[in-house]
């Protein structure tokens, strides 16, 4: 059963697609069947399958994060505890709790059965720059 980690680097918020990477991984080990685990090893990021096609489906999504959980330093955010690592960290925990760490996707004939307009998107949480590392496990 392959296994192997991608790191992504991120500059702040947003959707970062690495569909390539992963389908690249799952040509190379060319499954006839199974199914592809990812899993983010951290607690302010997450992962989504969403569409590609269009860029404003990203800005959007974005949009609509931001205004769901905005910063700790809103007004309407005072009830957040969490707040020694700057006005984006709680919110940032609270959207990963609201979408995936963890993504199975089905292979057959060695590639992703995605849908047409689908991508896979590490979803950046944090303000700041991260290093994220996202694991690919392949079972047949």
């Amino acid at each position: 059963m392959p296994q192997t980690s991608i790191t992504i680097d991120t500059h702040g918020q947003g959707l970062y697609e690495f569909t390539g990477e992963v389908s690249a991984f799952v040509r190379a080990n060319a499954a006839a069947e199974g199914l592809l685990t990812l899993f983010v090893r951290h607690t302010s990021c997450s992962l989504l399958i969403q569409e590609n096609a269009d860029p404003d489906v990203k800005r959007d999504l974005d949009a609509f994060f931001r205004r769901l959980v905005p910063p700790s330093s809103d007004p309407s955010m005072r009830w957040i505890v969490h707040t020694q690592e700057g006005p984006d960290d709680m919110p940032a925990h609270i959207k990963a709790a609201l979408t995936a760490v963890s993504i199975g996707i089905p292979v057959a004939r060695g590639r992703l059965l995605l849908g047409t307009w689908q991508g896979i998107y590490l979803f950046e949480h944090r303000d700041r720059p991260h290093r994220r590392e996202i694991i690919l496990h392949l079972s047949a």
